[in-house]
């Protein structure tokens, strides 16, 4: 028998088994199937996605089809040595199978991980957001009108400096250089609430 190919040893023993099985002999049943479930699990958990193993242990999914199969056992016809693997391989593929058609149907819900971060502020940071955004225009308000003009262009409107020097009719390093004064006194009149 093949290496790759799961099944059971001999097919005249399998025959045996499997109609002593189906008149009821638990015995043969059992030794039945654990002749072929290892080389089927084997097969079986290279054809089960990881996802799909969360919820459905490969050796669980054998098992399942192949004693469902088993419950069919007048109807399996055993004609070859590897007639039976081949069988119990087709009844494995088709529970795969519906373990995919269930995950695509549902989706796969993975357990919340303690690494999820919540990107929106914590209270506190809103708080304090609200806190230095009213110091923000309590200053701002006690600033000179240009600075104020300078400030509100470049922080609210964002103004590049070469666009600050078009609006108060200076040169782009000059203009940087009255932004630079202008937020040094901004922060003095905050700090100082």
């Amino acid at each position: 028998m093949p290496a790759s190919s799961p099944g059971c040893s001999s097919t005249t023993t399998s025959r045996r088994l499997l109609a002593q099985a189906h008149i009821g002999d638990r015995m043969a049943l059992g030794r039945l199937v654990d002749r072929c479930l290892p080389a089927l699990t084997r097969w079986a958990h290279r054809r089960l996605p990881r996802w799909a193993r969360t919820a459905a242990d490969t050796a669980d999914l054998v098992q399942d089809a192949v004693l469902q199969t088993l419950r069919r056992g007048r109807t399996l016809d055993l004609r070859s040595r590897q007639a039976l693997a081949a069988y119990l391989r087709e009844a494995v593929r088709n529970r795969i199978r519906d373990e995919h058609r269930r995950f695509a149907r549902r989706g796969i819900h993975d357990a919340p991980s303690d690494l999820l971060v919540d990107n929106a502020p914590s209270p506190l940071d809103r708080a304090l957001t609200r806190e230095t955004d009213a110091r923000y225009r309590a200053a701002l308000a006690r600033l000179s009108p240009p600075d104020r003009e300078l400030i509100v262009a470049h922080v609210e409107l964002d103004y590049t400096h070469e666009q600050l020097g078009c609006m108060t009719g200076r040169s782009r390093n000059a203009a940087r250089m009255a932004l630079e004064r202008a937020v040094r006194r901004l922060a003095e009149l905050m700090r100082d609430g």
